[in-house]
């Protein structure tokens, strides 16, 4: 028992120097939040056990360090006085406050008996004035750029109301005008489909590639309408030309394969030198029958295949110019093997069995053949419009 204190008491130790240590690096490296973390949570388990006073130490010297920088910072930001600067005097001084909040819950807390101080302040009236300040100015300032005609400038002006919704909800308009921001600043995209084929399309295969909201593009900045909604002005358009659809006739191809092969029928006497040949205790040894048996397997293959090609174009409706094209190919093919035999049906590998417990299915309709083709066309579409609309919405 003495042993297995020892060892846990030195591997304690050890593991209590290597904490105090990589503490100390951070501090070294201007880390002082991420210290005060990692000392926060060593002690909010037996904060007063002996081993703990390194780290309440290091505690204390990266609190006093971190609410130095940023009262330093806090004061030149303020000398500055650009009202640009609101903002991060609020940030810093939330972080001042939330600094405080999470020691608070450890207090109190002791070194050898003695209480450690830590200099606590009041910055609740600083951070209501300069959250105010602060949500004037960006309020302001997209209020400004929410008058031009940029899309970008829009986003921008969105972000910034984005930001003070953050900090002081529901301040003045700000979710109207946020809404304002994202109507204005998204990008529309038309999306009409066109068949130059010759062949009907299957509604179902048109309403399922033109349902956007199974595609997950899910870009706030970026909407695909497959009808025209009134009161929307589009930015682009996207024409998916369906060009050819080719359907091959329906085939059966035959193949037969005959098989021999030996197998073992039953047992007999081993004989050699015409006598039956014993064991040592007398008995006559047995060795397999050998039977040679044949099989002849005709092999069905049922076989239909479609293909359907064309190309996504993309429009830009403010110049009618054409802003990229891209070939669309798809394919499927319909098989299904079956078979029949005649003969031993031992003599065939095991691979050929199971064909034979099947039948002949009848043909997809070419309706069916279309619609399946387009699972993958819808795949293809899906890639295009993901790797695309981040160029066409300007994202």
């Amino acid at each position: 028992m003495k042993k297995i204190l020892l060892t846990v008491l030195v591997f304690a130790f050890l593991l209590s120097c290597s904490t105090r240590r990589q503490m100390e690096k951070t501090i070294s490296y201007g880390n002082y939040d991420r210290a005060i973390n990692d000392a926060i949570g060593k002690l909010k388990i037996n904060k007063d056990r002996r081993g703990k006073a390194d780290i309440i130490m290091l505690l204390e010297e990266a609190y006093v360090k971190a609410t130095a920088r940023d009262l330093e910072n806090i004061s030149f930001l303020k000398k500055d006085n650009n009202p640009e600067s609101y903002l991060r005097i609020f940030d810093a001084y939330t972080s001042l406050d939330n600094r405080q909040e999470a020691i608070k819950p450890l207090l109190p807390l002791y070194i050898k008996g003695n209480e450690v101080r830590f200099d606590f302040n009041d910055y609740s009236n600083e951070i209501i004035t300069y959250r105010n300040s602060a949500s004037l100015q960006l309020y302001n300032n997209a209020q400004g750029l929410l008058n031009s005609k940029n899309k970008f400038d829009i986003r921008a002006a969105y972000n910034q109301l984005r930001e003070i919704e953050d900090i002081n909800p529901n301040y003045k308009d700000t979710r109207e005008l946020m809404n304002i921001a994202h109507q204005r600043g998204t990008d529309f995209v038309l999306v009409d489909m066109i068949n130059d084929s010759g062949k009907i399309i299957p509604a179902r295969l048109e309403n399922d590639l033109l349902n956007f909201s199974s595609y997950g593009l899910n870009n706030f900045w970026l909407q695909f309408h497959s009808t025209p909604e009134e009161k929307v002005n589009y930015d682009f358009n996207m024409k998916v030309n369906l060009r050819d659809i080719n359907i091959s006739p329906e085939q059966i191809r035959e193949r037969q394969i005959i098989k021999e092969k030996q197998i073992a029928d039953g047992k007999e006497d081993l004989i050699e030198n015409g006598k039956v040949v014993k064991d040592s205790l007398g008995n006559a040894i047995k060795v397999d029958r050998l039977k040679t048996v044949r099989c002849e397997y005709y092999e069905f293959t049922q076989f239909k295949a479609s293909q359907i090609t064309g190309n996504v174009e993309y429009y830009n409706l403010s110049n009618n110019q054409l802003v990229d094209a891209f070939p669309i190919s798809s394919e499927f093919i319909f098989e299904h093997i079956y078979a029949t035999s005649r003969g031993d049906r031992r003599a065939l590998d095991t691979n050929l069995i199971p064909f034979l417990e099947l039948r002949a299915v009848p043909f997809p309709t070419e309706e069916q053949m279309i619609f399946d083709t387009g699972e993958d066309l819808k795949m293809q579409l899906k890639q295009i419009i993901n790797s695309y609309s981040s160029d066409i919405a300007g994202i």
